[in-house]
Formats: C-alpha cells, sequence, structure tokens
C-alpha cells in the first residue's frame, strides 16, 4: 500500500450514509479517467485495496462499501434488494460527478454494476464482472421446483431469525483471521489478516464482529423476472469482460448459456482459482485487467 492510502468519504443515497474510498491524491490523480471497484456480499471496500495500488497510476480509482457492509449503514428494515445497491452505485457515480465510468466488480458487486451498465450504457466506458451474474439456470430450476408460497413462508421464518441474531462474536483478532482463512484457503495470510482487519468492529465487551448485516444471509425470494434480467443485460454496449474461477461454485455462463443474452462480452477462466479469483490469481487478474482495460 501507499504511504497515505485511499481517503475516506461518505455520501447519501436513499437517505443511507454509505461509505467511499478514494485513492486520488491530487487534482492530477481527479483529473485521470475513473475506475470504479464494486465489492461482493459481506465483503468490503478494502477488499480492493490491492488492485487499486496495481492501477492506481493510471486511474483515478473509488471503490463503496454497499448499503449493509463495510463502513455503510445498515438498512433499518434488514430488507437489501439488488435494485437498491444499483441504485447506490448510481447514485455513487452522480455525486462524483464523473462518466462514462470503467468497472470492475465480484460476485454480488458484479450483478449490480451489470445492471447499472445495462440501465445507462452511456455511463460505462468499460466493465468487468467476476462471477458476477447471480444463479445459474439449473440452480433457478432447483429453487422454483419448490412452490413460490412454500419459498415465501420459509423466506419470513428466516427473516424472523435473522432479526434475532447476535452477530457472531470472536474472542480475537486471530480467531477472526482462521474463520476468514477456513472460507477461503488460496488466500495467503496477508491477504488473509488484511481482509479481516478491515472487516471487522471490536465489540464494547473486547469482543471482535463482522462488519456486515446479518440480515444479508437471508435474500427475497425472487429478485427480478428472468427475461428483465436478460434485457438488461443485452442492453449493455460497453465492451464486457466476464471472469469465472475453474474451482468455483459459480456456474460458467459461457456453458449454461447465460452469454448469449450478451452482445460484446468476452468470459475467460482462471485455473486454480475460485470465485474470489482477484485473489487466488492476483497476479494474473491484474494483467488480464490491463490488458482489458
Amino acid at each position: 500500500m501507499t504511504a497515505t492510502g485511499p481517503t475516506q468519504q461518505t455520501f447519501i443515497s436513499q437517505r443511507l450514509k454509505l461509505s467511499y474510498l478514494d485513492w486520488a491524491q491530487s487534482k492530477y490523480d481527479r483529473e485521470k479517467p475513473t475506475l470504479v471497484l464494486v465489492h461482493g456480499g459481506r465483503d468490503h471496500a478494502r477488499s480492493w485495496d490491492w488492485t487499486a495500488e496495481a492501477l492506481g497510476e493510471d486511474w483515478r480509482v473509488v471503490a463503496f462499501d454497499h448499503r449493509g457492509h463495510g463502513d455503510s449503514e445498515w438498512v433499518s428494515d434488514g430488507n437489501y434488494r439488488v435494485n437498491d445497491m444499483v441504485y447506490d452505485l448510481a447514485q455513487l457515480v452522480h455525486q462524483l460527478g464523473v462518466g462514462p465510468v470503467t468497472i470492475v466488480s465480484h460476485s454480488m458487486g458484479g450483478n449490480v454494476a451489470l445492471r447499472y451498465a445495462g440501465v445507462f450504457p452511456d455511463m460505462v466506458k468499460k466493465i468487468v464482472a467476476i462471477e458476477g451474474l447471480g444463479p445459474s439456470p439449473e440452480r433457478q430450476a432447483e429453487l422454483r421446483a419448490t412452490p413460490y408460497p412454500e419459498r415465501f413462508a420459509e423466506w419470513i421464518g428466516k427473516k424472523r431469525s435473522a432479526s434475532g441474531r447476535i452477530p457472531r462474536k470472536y474472542q480475537s483478532i486471530e480467531d477472526a483471521f482462521a474463520r476468514m482463512i477456513e472460507e477461503n484457503a488460496y488466500l495467503t495470510e496477508e491477504q488473509a489478516r488484511h481482509l479481516t482487519i478491515h472487516g471487522i468492529n471490536r465489540n464494547e465487551d473486547g469482543t471482535y464482529s463482522w462488519k456486515f448485516d446479518p440480515h444479508l444471509n437471508v435474500w427475497a425470494v425472487e429478485d427480478i423476472a428472468d427475461e428483465f434480467l436478460q434485457q438488461i443485460w443485452g442492453a449493455i454496449t460497453a465492451p464486457t469482460l466476464l471472469l469465472y474461477g475453474a474451482d468455483s461454485w459459480a456456474s460458467n455462463p459461457a456453458k449454461d448459456g447465460r452469454i448469449k443474452h450478451f452482445t460484446n462480452a468476452e468470459l475467460i477462466e482462471f485455473e486454480q482459482a475460485g470465485h474470489w479469483l482477484h485473489h487466488d490469481q492476483f497476479e494474473r487478474f491484474i494483467a488480464t485487467l490491463k490488458d482489458f482495460l
């Protein structure tokens, strides 16, 4: 990391105070083209620090914490909808007064960023989405095999349980670090410690808890209709790069057919990488970004 690092700032979106990081250190930096980094679910903006450091010479790098994540506020009703997160991204770009922007995104953040690129095609120059298309057609079919009323009732039960759930407490940073390693064995010790330190808060009793809202473990029964999502993907005009890890649980859209809904998309699969391929194969990831961007 640089000696100064990014500055942390806030913006307002739907009455929520959301946090973002800006690596621009001078007027010269702010005049560079803007690169917006959009993290995934239960993650935070500081997970992009290495990417920002690698690309900061050529870009004004900005990364924000989604609602309910990192240093951004939690929603009062505990309901997190992807389209509200698209609004947040649109609001960030609007308040920065920049555009068109280039976007690099991961997982849930990729889902958000691709929708933004389809709704506002003139505002996106290029977009990279790491495993950001959401559930595969096969997974959707599995979920929908259960009648909607039953899934709705199950959702209510899960939401009720989440409302009474106390965020898990760790007695030390080392305990939280061990959990981070357990979640992704590809991480180096340096990566895992960095992600842990920036991903936890210290509680009044001295324990530590993850910053994200526990309600993020419970998503809506249905999002938007498949046809509408496909229309959004088809409306993207920016060159699009879809990245997938060969060892990930995520379904490759070149194999499951979803890539046909894009008009200008390329897909690259990373060997020896899982869902967090931007950490698992960092050097190749940065080289791929530089070639594409």
